[in-house]
């Protein structure tokens, strides 16, 4: 088992791109550019975590987690364009909102545990 395998971080953030990915393969009317910014955003927030974890200074890891945490507010922003264009209910848009959310928070401990 790899080390990312064990964070709760990880398998949240990996059932929740799976998520972002089965709402974009059922609404196929959102602008295609947004799709696949929103696609990339968040396989970018699980596979940053990974890579972080295989790491061995504190320093690398948290330059990761950043990252994931950046890609967790990139797909926020594009879930805002999304919702604007009523593109998306707002149910399932306080949903992921909230997933995203602690996805973040997450990230966020991990982030500062990783402090020099």
């Amino acid at each position: 088992m790899f080390d990312f395998e064990k964070l709760d971080v990880y398998k949240k953030a990996k059932e929740l791109n799976k998520e972002i990915l089965r709402f974009l393969k059922e609404n196929k009317q959102i602008d295609s550019y947004i799709r696949d910014q929103l696609r990339r955003a968040s396989i970018s927030m699980v596979i940053n975590i990974a890579e972080g974890s295989g790491k061995f200074s504190k320093a690398d890891k948290r330059n990761f987690y950043i990252i994931a945490r950046g890609s967790v507010y990139e797909c926020v922003s594009l879930l805002e364009i999304i919702f604007e264009e009523n593109q998306i209910t707002k149910e399932k848009f306080q949903d992921f909102y909230q997933k995203f959310e602690t996805v973040s928070k997450m990230l966020l401990g991990l982030i500062n545990s990783q402090k020099l």
